[in-house]
């Protein structure tokens, strides 16, 4: 299969791969897309290849070594991972456990991989890694600039063919290095799955803690792999259902103030709030819809639960559902022509479709048992929802409701979330006795899970997009 794989690289067109930029103000320093210096890391030109490949087997038959990034000079840094030399393995090491992770690939290295010299970086010694079976090879640099940003070069190459197939550089603060980590490893796992990156998107979640009756809900954030976790909130009053907004500068959640349902939304840039719409009435559930212009939510009044429309400035919220019984959800398909949403009105709890508008509703689940908390995949091809029978399980089926599968088989795991790539979900478990919640994440196969670290109980994730 290895040698098929060298021929379709062969067959595939040439790209440009160009460095990434944001400005993500408190939650990330800037990466800029500044010149990098010739000398060092040449700015990015054509001569690359895009690897498309069917089969998961086949992606982890590839042999992809990741070395240590070198550094022209070893000098401390203004960063917890120490000088040049510590922070190019400890970036290397983010590459490797983000493509490790995600269950497609197993990568080796940086440790007991051959750590490459700074020169060596733009011409790797090839038979040296054609010995060890290697068949992409992942190599770096990291250097400090005089004002104490980093510049974090990335490049993939193809040891069979003795190619470059894709190089990228970042300036970065020292305080976001491990950014520059979850960019290289997106490129690397899109230039040789074909696959939309990931890895450089964030976590919002509620974070849990004390007694099950009395327990403490914070709003708060972390990086894709668990790592940079930020509290937004005291837990003064309790935070429930995060998500972010489209342009990853808000979140939406819902907040229980002086027991009074309020939908806020949470500037990231300004670490302020502001009030959407309260109410007196049970309230749950706020969604953005994909231009951010809306925001969905459910409400009961005089014991029928409906789903309104409101516009993310406030004002006037619209009924979609006006239906006896609980509708409750509602997630925008990709394109926002439509909803997805849950709603008991048949007996049980099953899942529903209508338009944008509130018209053409109609059911689409009919296995056994009951459906919760339906989410739109990002790719418009999957819903995933919670699917109760007995126990809790995550689940996925097709748009028509068809094709249903379970992803995971544990006593209680519920609220799935979409990776921005449509590939990876996550939830959150509940432990049996303890009611300890915690994030997991599992690939569309079923068979690649793992837990999330979070220093205390977490629950309610919402995967942000990928970050500009």
């Amino acid at each position: 299969m290895k040698s098929a794989l060298k021929l379709l690289a062969l067959a595939t067109t040439m790209f440009v791969a160009l460095p990434a930029s944001a400005q993500e103000v408190q939650e990330a320093p800037t990466i800029a897309a500044e010149p990098v210096a010739t000398e060092t890391a040449p700015a990015a030109e054509e001569g690359g290849l895009t690897v498309t490949v069917s089969d998961e087997s086949e992606w982890q038959d590839l042999g992809i070594a990741i070395t240590s990034f070198a550094t022209d000079r070893d000098v401390p840094t203004q960063t917890n991972a120490g000088s040049t030399a510590a922070l190019g393995r400890a970036i290397s090491e983010v590459i490797a456990n983000d493509l490790r992770n995600n269950g497609l690939f197993k990568p080796a290295g940086p440790q007991g991989l051959p750590q490459p010299q700074f020169s060596e970086v733009q011409a790797p010694d090839y038979p040296v890694w054609q010995l060890r079976s290697a068949d992409m090879l992942v190599q770096g640099y990291v250097r400090q600039q005089s004002g104490g940003n980093l510049v974090v070069g990335c490049y993939l190459y193809d040891v069979a063919l003795r190619m470059e197939l894709a190089k990228a550089g970042w300036v970065v603060s020292a305080g976001d290095w491990r950014r520059a980590g979850h960019k290289c490893a997106d490129l690397v796992y899109s230039r040789l799955s074909g696959e939309s990156p990931f890895f450089d998107s964030r976590i919002a979640y509620i974070a849990e803690t004390g007694p099950k009756d009395r327990r403490l809900k914070r709003l708060a954030v972390m990086d894709s792999d668990g790592a940079n976790h930020r509290y937004l909130t005291s837990g003064q009053a309790t935070a429930l259902t995060p998500r972010y907004s489209p342009d990853y500068s808000k979140i939406l959640y819902l907040s229980y103030l002086n027991g009074q349902p309020s939908i806020y939304v949470y500037d990231l840039q300004t670490d302020t709030q502001r009030l959407v719409t309260r109410s007196d009435n049970p309230t749950i559930a706020p969604r953005w819809s994909p231009d951010g212009r809306w925001i969905l939510y459910s409400m009961a009044i005089a014991g029928n639960t409906d789903i309104y429309r409101i516009s993310a400035s406030g004002g006037e919220p619209q009924r979609l559902t006006d239906s006896p019984g609980i509708d409750v959800g509602g997630s925008f398909s990709p394109d926002g022509q439509r909803i997805v949403f849950e709603s008991d009105r048949s007996g049980t709890q099953q899942v529903y479709l209508m338009d944008a508008d509130g018209s053409n509703q109609r059911r689409i689940s009919f296995f056994g048992g009951r459906a919760a908390t339906p989410e739109w995949s990002p790719r418009g091809d999957q819903i995933a929802f919670t699917h109760i029978a007995g126990d809790l399980r995550v689940a996925v089926m097709n748009p028509n409701g068809r094709n249903m599968r379970h992803l995971t088989d544990s006593w209680q795991d519920e609220a799935p979330t979409w990776s921005p790539n449509g590939r990876i979900i996550q939830f959150f478990r509940t432990e049996r006795n303890s009611g300890k919640t915690s994030i997991w994440q599992v690939d569309l196969t079923g068979r690649n899970e793992r837990q999330l670290p979070t220093p205390v109980g977490a629950s309610d994730p919402a995967w942000g997009p990928i970050r500009e």
